[in-house]
């Protein structure tokens, strides 16, 4: 069948030790990306571009931030929409303040300041573990939305104080006319503001995603990955055969906050357009969680699947319901309808497979390379 390995020989370590070792992998990978950088960017409108492939893809880019450090280095938070929040306003900051730096580099600066913080609050970690850790990362939750709601320079002293996104383009001056990459001066495109497209937005948000998502793949292979498995696993162990579980935590933390930070700020500049403490709220934070949950805990592609059925599925039941129940629901009706069919979604596949979605494809693969003998 599909995956049947009959006469596929690995002759090098590399080829045996590659991502996709199976080249059928290889190939549905090659036509998910074809479809998603040439296909969905030609055919789809605003609204499928804007509010639903972009909102996924900044939501798969934090779920895979709070993986690592929940599914991989086995560390509860409940902080991710503040570390989010500390990348999209120190983005906008750079991006207002210092107009000169092409905007890709804001991103970089807002997932550094947000690696700080995570680290600061990820100390507590040497201490305590599991739901006491979690409280912990609650307190920065509520901290860092506090400190962002009352100092007015985060917001440029905004009367509402919401930080609106200002117009930058990717490269900023960096590829004008005697800039040091003046001749990328052609795609030096608009990436935030009015002027800026919904192709390009998606765009910049998919290669972003795109970028972190095999750099996260290949860090959790690395022995930093191994690492964090450990101190997962039984920390006690970890530290007698030499892990040292103050470097792990720590970097898990602060890796993991980077994603975040950065997460926040395409956010802000390619999602919804300004920063506002309540998009980053403890909702947001569960909302992220029960995204890692039901992707799979400790799998780079259960994030993106989690994060597909939490921002998918409700549009598709909101159309269906739209669809069948017009002229005869009220709206009110309809509204509580889709939630109670999406919590139950919820829980149906938790009771099927716990382990998630990452899981359940994983079965599924496992099945085809044995049929027709499957069990």
């Amino acid at each position: 069948m599909i995956y049947r390995e009959t006469g596929q020989f690995k002759t090098t370590y590399p080829d045996d030790q590659a991502i996709f070792p199976i080249p059928q992998d290889r190939w549905f990978l090659g036509a998910g990306l074809l479809l998603a950088l040439v296909v969905v960017p030609l055919t789809a409108n605003q609204y499928w571009l804007g509010p639903i492939f972009t909102q996924f893809l900044v939501f798969s880019l934090a779920a895979v931030g709070l993986n690592i450090l929940t599914g991989y280095a086995g560390q509860v938070s409940l902080g991710t929409g503040g570390f989010m929040a500390v990348g999209a306003y120190m983005c906008y900051n750079f991006a207002l303040r210092v107009p000169e730096l092409p905007l890709f580099v804001d991103f970089i600066i807002g997932g550094i300041f947000a690696a700080l913080v995570g680290v600061v609050f990820g100390l507590p970690s040497m201490r305590i573990k599991g739901f006491y850790l979690a409280v912990a990362t609650l307190a920065a939750q509520f901290f860092l939305l506090w400190v962002f709601d009352h100092v007015g320079w985060f917001t440029n002293y905004d009367p509402a104080g919401v930080a609106s996104a200002p117009s930058r383009t990717l490269l900023g001056s960096w590829a004008t006319e005697g800039g040091p990459l003046s001749f990328l001066a052609p795609i030096n495109m608009m990436v935030s503001g009015p002027e800026a497209t919904p192709e390009t937005k998606y765009m910049i948000t998919l290669v972003t995603v795109i970028v972190f998502a095999v750099l996260a793949k290949n860090m959790v292979r690395s022995s930093t990955g191994r690492a964090w498995m450990a101190i997962r696993d039984m920390d006690i162990a970890a530290e007698i055969i030499g892990i040292n579980p103050l470097k792990t935590k720590i970097s898990a933390f602060a890796i993991s906050s980077f994603y975040c930070g950065v997460a926040g700020s395409l956010y802000v500049f390619t999602y919804v357009g300004n920063a506002d403490t309540e998009a980053f709220d403890l909702a947001r934070s569960f909302q992220i969680l029960f995204m890692v949950i039901i992707g799979g805990l400790g799998s780079i592609m259960g994030s993106f699947l989690g994060a597909a059925f939490i921002v998918l599925l409700p549009v598709f039941l909101n159309i269906l319901a739209s669809t069948l129940g017009e002229g005869t629901l009220p709206s009110d009706t309809l509204a509580n309808l889709e939630l109670i069919i999406f919590g139950s979604f919820i829980i149906f596949f938790l009771i099927i497979e716990p382990h998630g979605f990452a899981r359940l494809w994983q079965i599924g693969k496992e099945k085809l390379r044995k049929w027709p003998f499957p069990y």
